[in-house]
């Protein structure tokens, strides 16, 4: 039966479990005193909420605490294996798979290399469904007892009735290829285990506005540096994360070309390619036969020497490249006004750990003084795993949203329902 705002009792139910678990997945271990206030719902509404949880293996006793004048209080909390999840980062120079407990509590991990970056979609297809079978042959996880599976790629995605997610990763020569059907093709997994395939700048920014520097804000950017640039922008009405091809943004008229076959992108000269790229072309001399994330890190050894004189020529394309990030950073300060800008990725944590003060004091110079003034700019916390982190979220958040209950097999058509579980972001 349906009520007048159309809300049928089944809906009721969902979303009582949905804000209980919520409020115990964030702000727990709780008691059922506490949960009333925190969750708005009557003690006899969280007394039959958590006795359904429990009941459901979701919710275990985590101790007790005294009262006042009574007896002690049971505390509860989620239970960490009552569901796990797998996270995917398809990177730049490597597959990374990690699976996580409910709590995001990592278990196992499986990583494959890249090799001079080829996106041959078969080969990261490949890689994808074989860390997933590592990963749970190493943890002895159930295929089963999967929540899904969350990955973040390159590039801009976009669902379709027929094929589910595809992606459009022009950097990478990807037009338009359905992942997600490709994966369903050859993977074991059971019918019931979902993909939620997103960009990777948008798990990102999800992982840091859950977990990490973004907690809190209501109005944040979060940019990652990898061998490219791109962002995920969060604000009160697109609460889930949009991200937005800012690596891709002109900084330079008729300036370098671009990985994606225009000219003076940022990222032709802010990605950690490109800077590497800058380099060789002064004259540097990055380490033979090594991958990217090597010579980035030689480079600013080289730039930045604990003895010694530094590279000139190293440190002359840093200097530059922390101009064009500021400069950067300045235009999503104009157009946005954000609260916080936090900077993420492997090459950007690297980068960010040397040159940040530098950073800021370009976008100071470059953006309108008000919102520079009102604007924090930060590292990310939660370290280069966090696009695996935010993959993760995905079905996490799919989860929330179904009171706790798993997913049904797809149906014909699949339709991404996550995504709307998104928007009700957990609080912070």
């Amino acid at each position: 039966m349906a009520g007048r705002n159309g809300r049928t009792v089944r809906d009721l139910r969902r979303a009582n479990r949905t804000a209980v678990l919520q409020r115990l997945y964030f702000d727990g271990p709780l008691s059922r005193f506490e949960l009333g206030p925190a969750t708005g719902l009557s003690s006899g509404s969280v007394s039959n909420v958590v006795a359904d949880l429990v009941a459901d293996g979701l919710v275990e006793e985590a101790g007790s605490v005294d009262s006042d004048g009574g007896r002690p209080r049971t505390l509860l909390r989620v239970a960490p294996g009552s569901g796990h999840m797998i996270g995917v980062d398809v990177g730049e120079t490597r597959v990374r798979v990690e699976l996580f407990d409910l709590t995001l509590t990592e278990l196992a991990r499986a990583e494959r290399p890249l090799e001079q970056q080829r996106y041959e979609v078969e080969v990261i297809v490949g890689h994808i469904r074989d860390g997933i079978d590592e990963v749970l042959a190493g943890a002895q996880v159930p295929a089963d007892q999967l929540l899904g599976v969350g990955i973040g790629v390159p590039g801009i995605v976009e669902y379709t009735p027929d094929r589910g997610a595809v992606v459009h990763g022009q950097t990478i020569g990807w037009d338009a290829v359905p992942l997600e059907s490709l994966l369903r093709e050859t993977s074991q997994l059971p019918d019931s285990v979902r993909y939620f395939i997103d960009n990777g700048a948008k798990t990102l920014g999800q992982a840091e506005m859950w977990f990490g520097g973004g907690r809190g804000a209501r109005n944040a950017i979060v940019v990652l540096f990898g061998s490219g640039v791109g962002a995920c922008l969060v604000t009160p009405e697109v609460e889930r994360g949009r991200a937005v091809e800012w690596g891709h943004l002109t900084v330079r008229v008729r300036g370098r070309r671009c990985r994606c076959g225009a000219l003076g992108c940022l990222e032709a000269y802010a990605g950690a390619e490109s800077l590497l790229d800058r380099w060789r072309e002064e004259g540097g001399r990055p380490p033979e036969g090594t991958d990217e994330e090597t010579a980035l890190t030689a480079m600013l050894a080289a730039a930045y020497p604990s003895e010694g004189s530094a590279d000139a020529v190293a440190l002359s394309v840093l200097e530059e490249t922390a101009e064009y990030l500021g400069a950067g950073l300045s235009d999503l300060i104009n157009l946005f006004q954000p609260e916080r800008i936090l900077i993420g990725g492997w090459a950007g944590l690297q980068l960010g750990a040397r040159f940040l003060p530098a950073v800021r004091r370009h976008a100071a110079s470059y953006a309108l003084r008000h919102p520079a003034e009102k604007v924090a700019i930060e590292l990310g916390r939660l370290g280069p795993d966090a696009v695996t982190v935010g993959a993760a979220i995905l079905p996490l958040a799919d989860f929330f949203a179904r009171g706790g209950r798993r997913p049904e097999p797809v149906p014909e058509g699949p339709a991404p329902a996550w995504q709307t579980a998104l928007e009700e972001r957990a609080p912070h």
